[in-house]
């Protein structure tokens, strides 16, 4: 096991009825810049539900953030938040709008010559604006770290940021929020958990047996829970495990002590720039790529996961992780969630050698727990996900 620090100072508050308590959480005297997106939640009650507790708290509002948090949508945002002397933040939504917030918690003390430089630049924020999250959506488990990912539509790019200012004051963690959630949503949050478990798991053996084994359970968890939450988004059981799960597989626990991967993000932002493509759809598009063209670097991990988590007996090692990559593509696909690209898109001719380009350009060279994935493969990798 490697060596590591590990601090997260996000309090979470969950269970049933949890969303009452937000004005406790808040400063009295905070004005608050209240942040949320298309506006379901004025739809399902949670809105309400915020505004109430928060009635004897000075509130602006500012409504709209897309999914894969849009730059210049976040920029009139952030002129809000100056405009009006805003001194706390609350993400009131799934992962787009509390990456988004983060991003304003960042650009908010920013003193740079533009905000679009933390993300370009990779400028880590060590002290951001306070905020807090009412979590609508369980999938990133940005409630529970400190990055977030920004799409820039203009440039057509989606980066990452991050760093210790970027935690969540609070969240809360009411799982009933999940009974108005969408099919589609559901299918996305449950893929996109399972996959951040798997690109802190699936690297290579290093000898920490506590972090597989959490990894282990939460990917049994999201496996066994996923045809209950698809089938009755009431099931307080089932969804409470489900919202759990999803904070816990990137909540930083996991990876302490391990290599990790992150290729797979990498490479799937791309197809949310270039495509619009959901975020937890393109992990689905390239991880069965990714591990099929890296098998010999990861069959060992590959296999222990077929045996542990999908209870794969037979064969020998390099049986067992060809039939667990089956498994876990199989298993997306049971979700309605498509594996290939061309299933997305009739244009994907010239993909793979766009990103592979972008990756160039920006000085990617080595990306993977190795850093050994060269543009040139992460172009074959795209190309075998067509």
């Amino acid at each position: 096991m490697n060596n590591f620090e590990y601090v997260n100072p996000t309090k979470i508050i969950f269970g049933k009825d949890t969303i009452q308590q937000v004005a406790q959480e808040i400063p009295s005297n905070a004005k608050v810049l209240l942040l949320y997106g298309g506006g379901s939640i004025k739809k399902n009650g949670i809105y309400n539900q915020v505004k109430t507790a928060l009635i004897a708290i000075e509130v602006l509002e500012f409504g709209g953030i897309p999914p894969n948090p849009e730059y210049s949508v976040l920029m009139k945002a952030l002129k809000v938040i100056k405009e009006e002397n805003i001194t706390f933040l609350l993400a009131v939504g799934g992962g787009s709008v509390i990456d988004g917030t983060k991003f304003l918690s960042s650009a908010a003390l920013f003193e740079g010559d533009t905000p679009w430089n933390i993300l370009k630049d990779g400028i880590r924020t060590n002290k951001g604006m306070p905020f807090g999250t009412v979590l609508t959506l369980p999938a990133t488990g940005s409630e529970m770290n400190s990055g977030a990912v920004i799409t820039n539509a203009e440039t057509k790019e989606k980066l990452g940021m991050g760093g210790p200012g970027l935690f969540p004051t609070f969240s809360i963690l009411d799982p009933q929020v999940v009974a108005s959630i969408p099919k589609r949503q559901l299918a996305n949050g449950i893929t996109d958990a399972f996959t951040h478990v798997l690109e802190q798991y699936m690297t290579y053996p290093i000898g920490a047996k506590l972090q597989d084994r959490f990894s282990e359970s939460i990917l049994q968890t999201l496996i066994e829970i996923a045809p209950k939450v698809l089938d009755d988004p009431t099931d307080h059981e089932a969804t409470s495990n489900f919202m759990w799960s999803c904070t816990m597989a990137l909540n930083g626990l996991i990876q302490k002590g391990v290599p990790t991967d992150w290729a797979i993000h990498g490479i799937g932002h791309e197809l949310t720039a270039l495509f619009g493509i959901d975020h937890a759809r393109t992990l689905a598009i390239i991880a069965p790529s990714h591990y099929k063209f890296n098998f010999e670097t990861k069959k060992e991990k590959l296999a222990q996961y077929g045996k542990r988590v999908w209870n794969i007996t037979e064969g020998n090692t390099e049986d067992i992780a060809h039939a667990a990559i089956e498994k876990t593509e199989a298993f997306f696909n049971g979700l309605g969630i498509e594996t290939k690209l061309s299933e997305y898109t009739p244009d994907y001719n010239g993909t793979a050698e766009k990103i592979a380009e972008r990756f160039t350009t920006r000085g990617w060279l080595g990306i993977g727990e190795h850093k050994s994935l060269t543009p040139d493969n992460v172009e074959k990798i795209v190309k075998m996900a067509y």
